[in-house]
C-alpha cells in the first residue's frame, strides 16, 4: 500500500476540527507502525501548546519519540477568540487554562478530541500520555485532578499558575467549589495511581508574565501564593501533590528558560518509563 492510501492518517497530518465544537481543532502524527498488520494496539501522547498555540511544534517535536514507541500524537488546538475577539475580550488569551470559559468545557472537548481520533484509528489506546507546557501545564494538571481515569501519565510542564489540592482555598489557587463548578469531585486516590511529572527549566524565573493582577478575569484571591516565578510555584504544587502520598517526579532542566521544546528529554525519558511500567492500555 502507498502513503495515499492511507491519507491524511498518515505521519504529519492536516488539522481537523472537532466535529463536536468547530471552533476547534487538532492535528495528529501517526507512526508507521499504526498502518502494520501485525500491530494490534498503538499508545496516544496529547502534547498541549501554551499560549503562543504552537500545535504543530509539538507534534513535530514528539514525533520521533513517536515512531520508536509507537504512539500516536494527538495535538490540540485552542484558539484565541473561540467565543469574541481578543482586542474586546484579552481573556481569551487564557480561555482554555482554566478549563471552562463561557459555554466551553475545554477538559471535556479533549476529551471527544481522543475519542473522534478512536473512532477513526481504532488501534488506539483508551488512556493516553498527556503533557502540556506553560499554559498547557496550567491545563494538565487541572485536566488530571478532573479525568485521573483517562490517564497513563501527566507531564507538568512551568505553569504559570497552579493549582493546589486546597479544599478550604475557592478555585483555582485551590479546589473549593469544583464539584459544583465542574460536576465531579476530586478523588485523591485516584491522583495516586497516575505517573505525575513535573518539569521546568532552572533559568525560568522571570516574573512579569506569571504575577496575576487583582482585577484581572484570572484574579482569585491567594492567585500569587505559590511563588513569584515559575520555579517556585512548580516547586510549591510538588509539595502539596507529596503532601497528598501522590509520588511525583520534579525535574529541574540545568541553563534552560522558558522553553518547551528544551525540557522534552526529560519529558521522553518519563514517557517511556510510562509505557514500560503501564502496559498497552
Amino acid at each position: 500500500m502507498s502513503i495515499e492510501d492511507f491519507f491524511p492518517y498518515y505521519e504529519a497530518t492536516p488539522f481537523f476540527s472537532l466535529q463536536s465544537d468547530k471552533r476547534l481543532s487538532y492535528c495528529l502524527y501517526v507512526p508507521a507502525a499504526y498502518h502494520r498488520a501485525d500491530v494490534a494496539e498503538v499508545s496516544l501522547i496529547v502534547a498541549l501548546h501554551g499560549t503562543r498555540r504552537t500545535a504543530e511544534g509539538y507534534r513535530d517535536a514528539f514525533a520521533r519519540f513517536a515512531e520508536r514507541t509507537n504512539s500516536v500524537v494527538l495535538a490540540p488546538l485552542f484558539p484565541i477568540g473561540v467565543t469574541g475577539s481578543y482586542a474586546e475580550a484579552p481573556e481569551e488569551a487564557h480561555n482554555y487554562k482554566y478549563l471552562d470559559y463561557q459555554d466551553i468545557r475545554f477538559d471535556l472537548a479533549l476529551l471527544n478530541m481522543v475519542s473522534e481520533v478512536r473512532k477513526v484509528l481504532d488501534k488506539v489506546a483508551e488512556r493516553f500520555l498527556l503533557f502540556g507546557f506553560s499554559g498547557g501545564g496550567q491545563f494538565a494538571h487541572r485536566f488530571y485532578y478532573l479525568h485521573p481515569s483517562a490517564l497513563r501519565g501527566v507531564s507538568i510542564g512551568a505553569p504559570g499558575t497552579v493549582t493546589r489540592l486546597m479544599p478550604e482555598v475557592e478555585w483555582w489557587p485551590g479546589i473549593g467549589g469544583v464539584a459544583n463548578r465542574f460536576g465531579t469531585a476530586i478523588d485523591v486516590e485516584a491522583l495516586r495511581q497516575v505517573p505525575v511529572q513535573l518539569v521546568v527549566g532552572s533559568r525560568d524565573t522571570e516574573t512579569w508574565n506569571v504575577r496575576v493582577k487583582e482585577g484581572s478575569w484570572t484574579w482569585r484571591p491567594g492567585a500569587n501564593d505559590a511563588g513569584e516565578n515559575r520555579v517556585q510555584r512548580l516547586k510549591a504544587l510538588r509539595d502539596n501533590l507529596e503532601a497528598h502520598d501522590i509520588e511525583v517526579e520534579h525535574a529541574v532542566v540545568d541553563g534552560v528558560g522558558h522553553s518547551g521544546l528544551d525540557v522534552l528529554e526529560p519529558v521522553f525519558t518519563f514517557f517511556e518509563k510510562c509505557l514500560g511500567e503501564r502496559g498497552a492500555s
